[in-house]
């Protein structure tokens, strides 16, 4: 037990560090190109360990996520028959992508929106939207209005139940790792609800 406790204080200590906002910042480039991790995951240490870094840690999710969606865009545009298909083999399968594809074709920025917003992975339907030439600047609008509204909400919540937060955090930090991820695998099975 004390061990765990250690392990937590220190990622929250780290995470107050000013550097890690680029922490963040890199994490959801990775998370909206191959990572299946939410972005919350990265947020919140920082944001619980001290609540006045809700700013530069919002904002630093909100550019990964920008810059990420971007190259994932750009991956399934002029890279998808190398890059695309790597990620997509790696982190994903085939069959998915191609639910991705055909829920794209349906749906079109109404799912850009649905998987800004929602566990549905974000990085498939970026991928898609380049690889299928969806309008990028239709692309670019729909993802920054709705995934920086996903990151300000979070960090508003944050900021504003933050002693609630850094209780629950120490109590359940490895079942809150374990729900993310679970969270994450969530977004993918939701991919099949919507064929």
């Amino acid at each position: 037990m004390g061990h765990k406790m250690k392990f937590i204080d220190s990622v929250l200590k780290k995470s107050g560090h000013p550097a890690y906002s680029w922490v963040v910042f890199l994490m959801t480039v990775c998370e909206s190109v191959f990572l299946f991790v939410p972005p919350e995951v990265f947020m919140t240490p920082a944001i619980i360990a001290d609540r006045r870094r809700v700013m530069p840690i919002t904002i630093a999710a909100i550019l990964g996520s920008f810059v990420g969606g971007i190259l994932a865009y750009i991956i399934g545009l002029w890279l998808f028959d190398s890059v695309g298909m790597w990620i997509i083999n790696n982190f994903a399968s085939a069959e998915k992508f191609q639910i991705a594809q055909d829920m794209f074709i349906q749906h079109g920025a109404l799912i850009i929106m649905l998987s800004a917003m929602t566990p549905i992975p974000y990085k498939l339907m970026a991928i898609c939207a380049g690889f299928l030439s969806f309008p990028i600047f239709i692309f670019i609008g729909v993802s920054a209005v709705f995934r920086s509204a996903r990151f300000a909400i979070v960090g508003f919540l944050l900021w504003r139940f933050q002693g609630m937060a850094n209780t629950i955090v120490k109590k359940y930090f490895w079942y809150l790792v374990a729900g993310a991820i679970i969270f994450a695998g969530a977004g993918v099975g939701m991919l099949f609800m919507f064929q």
